[in-house]
């Protein structure tokens, strides 16, 4: 169902449409075009094939006609990992929430703003790459969020310069955002031989029912080096899609971890492009779903120039009747030569009524390379769990810490250490829940048997 967006869209333009250059109006009008005619994807199309929107387009969401919210800042400690000094962009709502937000740590030569002031302050940034990057043709959600793209932020890394602190945008929604859409929008510019790190989260205060489509672009620099950090930790009710798309030219370097735990659907789509020689990628993740989540990550690697390298490992942990997807694609180009190309996808399957759909692809049309795939979904190894209660560990701690072994090999990739912590702490909590969700059904069995 396209037309309460399209309506919506009609009523965000005579209000002003988020305002913005001259420029902005018709890529608006294009995206929203395109969105109309491409309508919400269907498992038909082979990128979602498994994984069904219907709860989504079936539904209606609207964007809040203002700023509303009741979060303070007390109750963004939990999601701050102990470091409320860094550089901290807050969105409450998918509203920009300047009162709980705070840059005053920001070096010499690094700009971060909302969007309704970089219109402003640093337009012929935003003219240069936003939705030149993360473009709209052949993307239902991304020409969405191109349409309605009026709130969220921009970081500049000028030449040179060595962000040293972590920059953290937080998306903070509460109970007031019951159907609410929310779009943000998100430009990362990290110019020639710069560095910078920054964590993109999504949580939630409640349990509200909403949906967030977002996108992100990034544009690095020659010699650019960037660690994106994306964590999603929304309402178990809520819809989260979330698109990130990179352009890397000569000898820049980016590193992503996603960690996705939260919304009752989840879809993380990640593309990026080597396009100059010498680039290389890291692409990590850890998912973890239990009840009825589904889970879906899906990834591109494009190896457009010679001597590019890509690595890849995303990790999954599933209990009850959760579905986790992850469809990874690296593509080779004739050009690419010297490509050195690993993924590797590795699933745990926690309960008989989990399940997970892996599709780790390579289409290689280059003659020197390496590259390698690969996919394993198991259960908990029976050998190791036995071993380690024969050393006297109970039966559950044993568990959980098979478990959490299997998580801490990608989590050790986290080079910010405040966050590596926090994750793994969100870990072995997630590990607990599911443990005792596992042993309330067991129990459940047992004493149906017994009446039995």
């Amino acid at each position: 169902m396209t037309q309460p967006y399209l309506a919506d869209f009609e009523t965000f333009s005579s209000n002003g449409g988020g305002a913005g250059p001259d420029w902005l109006p018709p890529v608006r009008r294009a995206a929203l075009a395109r969105f109309a005619a491409l309508g919400f994807p269907t498992p038909r199309n082979e990128d979602w094939h498994f994984t069904s929107v219907a709860a989504i387009a079936e539904s209606e969401f609207h964007p809040l006609p203002v700023s509303s919210g009741d979060v303070k800042p007390e109750d963004l400690a939990p999601f701050l990992f102990g470091r409320g000094d860094w550089p901290t962009f807050v969105f409450v709502n998918g509203r920009y929430a300047p009162e709980l937000s705070a840059a005053d740590n920001l070096p010499l030569g690094v700009r971060v703003m909302h969007l309704a002031r970089a219109w402003r302050d640093a337009p012929d940034v935003l003219e240069r790459h936003l939705s030149k990057i993360a473009t709209f043709d052949e993307h239902s959600f991304t020409a969405l969020n191109t349409a309605f793209m009026s709130d969220g932020t921009l970081v500049h890394v000028a030449k040179d310069v060595q962000a040293d602190a972590p920059i953290h945008i937080l998306h903070v929604v509460d109970p007031i955002a019951a159907r609410v859409v929310m779009h943000p929008r998100h430009l990362l510019v990290v110019d020639r031989q710069a560095s910078a790190r920054v964590i993109e989260s999504y949580v939630s205060l409640g349990n509200a029912r909403y949906f967030t489509n977002a996108v992100t672009e990034i544009a690095l620099g020659e010699g650019a080096h960037l660690a994106h950090y994306k964590i999603q930790r929304e309402s178990q009710r809520a819809f989260h899609v979330g698109t990130t798309e990179v352009r890397q030219p000569r000898d820049s370097k980016y590193a992503s971890f996603s960690f996705a735990t939260g919304a009752a659907l989840s879809r993380t789509n990640i593309y990026t492009t080597l396009e100059g020689e010498g680039a290389e990628v890291w692409m990590n993740g850890l998912y973890m779903v239990d009840g009825e989540q589904h889970v879906d990550h899906q990834t591109r690697i494009e190896h457009a120039a010679p001597n590019c390298a890509s690595h890849e490992v995303y990790k999954g942990i599933l209990g009850g009747a959760s579905h986790g997807v992850f469809n990874g694609k690296v593509f080779v180009r004739p050009i690419a030569q010297k490509t050195d190309g690993k993924q590797e996808n590795n699933n745990l399957l926690l309960s008989d009524k989990a399940r997970i759909d892996t599709k780790p692809q390579l289409e290689i049309f280059a003659d020197d390379v390496k590259c390698t795939h690969g996919a394993t979904v198991g259960k908990l190894d029976a050998l190791s769990l036995f071993y380690m209660k024969s050393r006297g560990l109970p039966a559950e701690v044993a568990r959980r810490l098979l478990i959490y072994a299997f998580a801490a090999d990608v989590l050790e990739r986290l080079e910010v250490a405040e966050v590596r912590d926090a994750l793994e702490d969100l870990t072995l909590a997630r590990f607990t829940r599911m443990d005792e969700g596992a042993e309330t059904a067991e129990s459940a069995e047992s004493a149906g048997a017994i009446r039995v």
